[in-house]
């Protein structure tokens, strides 16, 4: 097996990390390497911040659902989905002028903008986590960053047209850790040839037969399946709703105005 596949199947998500700084050099090398990534008509619609202020770090674990060790991150990487770059370069270059002088309509971004940027913004993203692997830099996803939008916007300066789309905690290994990638599906049930298959019953429940036995009788969401108990903790959770409340008003601004 190469390195480069051993490194992806060894990866897990880490959230305790050894109590030293990340190196200028690696964290150079995870940005570079993030900056790689394949990315719709090489537009880059992302863009990176870095945090590493302690209070910004404190605040970002409690707005991210209360998660306690993302302040203790040594770097915290947040992806947002950029279109206000290329707005504000259309502006500089009189784009509407152009449109007016061609007849063409000069609308702002929409929806399916914010959908291929964040693409390129998660694009990138996996990039960094697999470069931090190499360098024996754990990482871990924080999709609740979708959270809070108000907050958030705020708190990072945001415009109206970058939104956050991923978060990255990073961190060295401790010594102490072990690495056990966690199990997946088996590929029969998520890859298909040629067009997409609905799952039969017998399907799910040999999908789930080991996960079904991991499920305590007295679980405490009362949950009589791990179905169950997986739209409680997360689909019908009070985190989704606000993420969901979040996202409806970040979208207010992905209208298509016209400019």
């Amino acid at each position: 097996m190469n390195k480069i596949i051993d490194v992806i199947n060894k990866r897990v998500s880490l959230r305790k990390y050894a109590d030293r700084e990340i190196s200028k050099e690696h964290l150079d090398t995870i940005i570079n390497s993030a900056m790689r990534a394949p990315t719709a008509g090489n537009m880059m619609l992302y863009t990176m911040l870095v945090i590493k202020d302690k209070d910004k770090k404190k605040k970002l674990s409690k707005t991210c659902d209360n998660q306690p060790f993302i302040a203790n991150a040594p770097v915290v990487l947040v992806f947002l989905a950029d279109m206000q770059r290329w707005f504000d370069y259309y502006d500089h270059c009189n784009v509407k002028g152009y449109c007016e002088n061609h007849d063409l309509g000069y609308n702002g971004p929409q929806e399916s903008d914010l959908l291929l940027a964040a693409s390129d913004a998660i694009i990138a993203a996996q990039n960094a986590v697999i470069a931090a692997e190499s360098l024996d830099i754990g990482s871990c996803y924080i999709g609740d960053i979708i959270e809070n939008y108000e907050i958030h916007k705020e708190m990072l300066n945001l415009p109206d047209w970058a939104f956050p789309v991923a978060m990255l905690c990073l961190g060295y290994y401790p010594e102490e850790i072990s690495r056990t990638p966690r199990s997946r599906f088996d590929r029969e049930y998520i890859v298909f040839d040629e067009e997409y298959k609905r799952l039969s019953k017998e399907d799910f429940n040999n999908m789930y037969k080991n996960t079904e036995k991991k499920i305590s009788k007295d679980n405490k969401f009362q949950a009589e399946n791990f179905g169950q108990m997986m739209y409680a903790r997360k689909t019908g959770s009070d985190f989704s709703k606000e993420m969901a409340r979040s996202v409806k008003v970040a979208l207010k601004n992905w209208d298509g105005r016209k400019l």
